[in-house]
C-alpha cells in the first residue's frame, strides 16, 4: 500500500525535474521579482491569512479528536431533537456554546456527521456557527459602535440564512452528502428519508478505530489538520494573490449601483477569506460607502462562503452538494440583506 502511495507521488515529481533547468536560467529575474513590493505585499497577507486561520482550524480537529474518543453514535441520536423544526433551531444556536471560526467548523461537523448527526443539522450549525456566537457578537459592535442595529440584522440575517437552508437540505437531500469512505459501510437512518453511511473499518477519511490514549489522539488530530490544512494553504495563497494584483479602487468602482454594490461586497467577501472575528473591521471601512445591504451581504456571507472554506467543504462533502449550497447561501443572503436595506 505505501509502495503505491510512493509510485503515485513519484509520477507527479517527474514533471518537476523538467522545470529545474527552466527556473535555473530565469534565476535573476526571479530574485529580483521575489524581492520587488508586490510579492513582499503577497507573502505577507498570505502568512496573515493563514495565521489568523490557523488556530482555529487546530482547535477544530482537536474538538474532532475528542469527540471520535467521547461522543458516541448513541449519544448524537439521543441528543438530536425529533422534531426538524426543533432541530434546525437547536442547530442554529450551537455557536454560542461552541464559538468556532468557519475553517475549524468543518472537521468538527464532519466528525459529528460520521458519528450520526443528519445533514441538515450539520449544514445549520456550519452557516450559523460561525456568525451566531458571542465573540463575533462582540466584534462587530465594536467595529460599528454607533450602529447597534448592523450587529443585530446581521445576527437575525445570518440564522435565518442557516435556517432556510437547513430546511431545505431535510426536504431535498435524502442521501449522504459526505464523500463516501472506501471502507465497506452500513446504513442508518437518522431521520425520514435519509440514509446515512457508517463505515466498518479503515477509511480515508481517517474514522478507523485506536486506543484511546494520547497518543492516538495527537496521531488522530495530526492526520486530520494536514488533511484539511492543505485546502486552507490554496485558499490562503490565492487569497494573497487577488488581494495583491487586483487594486481595491478598482474593485470599489464595479460597486456603483444599487445590484452591483450588494456582487461587489459579496464578492469581495467570498475574495478576502477573512475569519468571521475580523471581518467586521474591514467592513466599517465601507461604512460610508455603502449602505446597510451591502454592508450586511459582506458580513454574512463571508463566514459562510469563502474561498478557503469552499476548497475544505470540497474536501468533506460531494461537489454537487457544495454547488447547490453554495448557489442557496449567494440567494438567501442577497435576498435577505436587500430585504433588510428596504425596512430598515
Amino acid at each position: 500500500m505505501k509502495m503505491a502511495a510512493n509510485l503515485k507521488l513519484l509520477s507527479f515529481l517527474i514533471p518537476c525535474a523538467f522545470l529545474v533547468p527552466v527556473l535555473i536560467t530565469m534565476a535573476p529575474n526571479l530574485k529580483e521579482a521575489w524581492n520587488s513590493e508586490a510579492f513582499q505585499n503577497m507573502k505577507t497577507i498570505f502568512i496573515s491569512i493563514f495565521l489568523e486561520a490557523a488556530p482555529f482550524l487546530l482547535i477544530g480537529v482537536l474538538l474532532s479528536s475528542l469527540m471520535q474518543w467521547f461522543v458516541s453514535e448513541e449519544m448524537i441520536r439521543k441528543l438530536t431533537p425529533k422534531n426538524p423544526v426543533g432541530g434546525v433551531l437547536v442547530a442554529g444556536l450551537l455557536g454560542i456554546i461552541f464559538p468556532i471560526c468557519e475553517c475549524g467548523m468543518i472537521p468538527v461537523v464532519r466528525r459529528l456527521m460520521h458519528k450520526g448527526m443528519p445533514p441538515y443539522i450539520a449544514v445549520t450549525f456550519i452557516l450559523s456557527g460561525p456568525v451566531v456566537n458571542p465573540i463575533v457578537f462582540t466584534a462587530t459592535l465594536l467595529a460599528f459602535p454607533s450602529h447597534p442595529e448592523i450587529t443585530i440584522a446581521r445576527m437575525g440575517l445570518a440564522f435565518a440564512v442557516a435556517a432556510a437552508i437547513g430546511g431545505l437540505v431535510y426536504m431535498f437531500v435524502r442521501q449522504n452528502p459526505l464523500r463516501k469512505p472506501k471502507a465497506t459501510v452500513t446504513e442508518v437512518k437518522t431521520h425520514p428519508g435519509f440514509k446515512m453511511a457508517q463505515p466498518h473499518s479503515h477509511s480515508a477519511d481517517h474514522d478507523h478505530v485506536h486506543d484511546k490514549n494520547w497518543r492516538s489522539f495527537f496521531i488522530h488530530a495530526g492526520d486530520e489538520f494536514v488533511d484539511m490544512s492543505k485546502y486552507l494553504v490554496i485558499g490562503a495563497l490565492i487569497t494573497a494573490c487577488i488581494q495583491t494584483f487586483i487594486s481595491r479602487s478598482d474593485l470599489i468602482s464595479l460597486g456603483n449601483g444599487p445590484v452591483a454594490s450588494y456582487v461587489f461586497m459579496m464578492g469581495f467577501a467570498y475574495v478576502l477569506s477573512l475569519c468571521s472575528t475580523s471581518d467586521a473591521f474591514v467592513a466599517s471601512a465601507f461604512s460610508h460607502t455603502f449602505a446597510l445591504g451591502p454592508l450586511l451581504s459582506f458580513l454574512v456571507l463571508g463566514p459562510m462562503l469563502d474561498f478557503k472554506s469552499t476548497l475544505m467543504l470540497l474536501s468533506t462533502f460531494r461537489t454537487r452538494f457544495v454547488i447547490g449550497l453554495s448557489l442557496a447561501i449567494i440567494a438567501l443572503v442577497f435576498a435577505g440583506s436587500w430585504l433588510i436595506n428596504l425596512l430598515v
